[in-house]
């Protein structure tokens, strides 16, 4: 049974023909974005400022995580295009700040790492400044060392889920291992701002939230990211509970005492208004 959503999950659409206009520019210079590929609630708000997640490496992934309406399958080839392409979008756009992430690419020897350097090398010899949101890698340090050393404005990589959870949200990931991720990238860049994010209302506890976050903390993590999860379908992981904004307030001040940057809401999500959360971090 589909349950009824709280007044505070409410929003408005956006302006419809802004959306219609970049849709098709996105069509027309054959990108994806994780917001239509994961049907993001926040795709109206942010495609009517012009502004989208870039999604590369395909928009097939070889995972299959209860959570993700992302496409699971077989991927295509890579596109040795598509970063070029990408930087044009941006600058039709306008774009300073461009945010990259892609599907998991278990097929590929280094995970799609050698493309994400690519594409960020392209955006900065452009001038922009890019977010780079990775999957595992399957725990390979050298492809986390291809991206890092690009040196991204922001690398992240997200926890998605208390480490409970994993085995029927994400069963072919492991949280120790994404964990550590993270903390390679502060070993090998400590200048590089890292982030990481996870979903509530699946049916974790709050003490669980703050462990996590204590957990990213001490990987060196700085910009933390809390939403509320929403079922893409009714095939996929189930909605345990709508999560209170005062909750979301609480998790951004248990996190300010930990010195982490908790960005938290109801329609929070990694991506969103990231180059505020940037901005945010560099001014400290």
């Amino acid at each position: 049974m589909r349950k009824e959503f709280p007044p505070w999950l409410k929003k408005r659409i956006g302006d419809l023909e802004r959306v219609n206009d970049l849709l098709s520019l996105l069509s027309h210079h054959r990108l994806h974005t994780i917001c239509q590929s994961a049907h993001c609630p926040n795709l109206p708000e942010c495609f009517s400022r012009g502004t989208a997640t870039f999604l590369i490496l395909g928009n097939i992934c070889t995972r299959n995580c209860t959570f993700c309406m992302v496409k699971k399958g077989k991927p295509l080839p890579v596109d040795t295009q598509e970063p070029e392409r990408i930087k044009e979008m941006a600058k039709l756009l306008g774009l300073k700040y461009v945010v990259i992430t892609s599907v998991t690419r278990d097929d590929l020897p280094d995970g799609g790492a050698e493309h994400f350097k690519r594409t960020i090398r392209t955006l900065h010899e452009e001038g922009m400044k890019a977010e780079v949101l990775v999957p595992d890698f399957q725990g390979d340090k050298g492809a986390l060392v291809k991206v890092v050393e690009e040196k991204p404005e922001v690398f992240a990589h997200n926890l998605e889920t208390v480490p409970r959870l994993y085995p029927s949200v994400r069963p072919q990931a492991d949280y120790d291992r994404s964990l550590l991720l993270l903390r390679w990238a502060k070993e090998v860049s400590p200048s590089q701002i890292t982030k990481s994010g996870i979903m509530v209302g699946m049916g974790e506890r709050e003490e669980e939230v703050i462990e996590v976050m204590k957990s990213a903390r001490d990987a060196g993590v700085d910009i933390f990211t809390i939403g509320q999860y929403l079922p893409p379908s009714p095939r996929h992981f189930p909605l345990h509970s709508f999560i209170h904004p005062e909750t979301f307030h609480y998790y951004e001040r248990e996190g300010e005492k930990m010195g982490l940057l908790v960005i938290a809401g109801p329609w929070v999500r990694s991506s969103y208004r990231a180059e505020t959360a940037w901005k945010t971090v560099v001014k400290k």
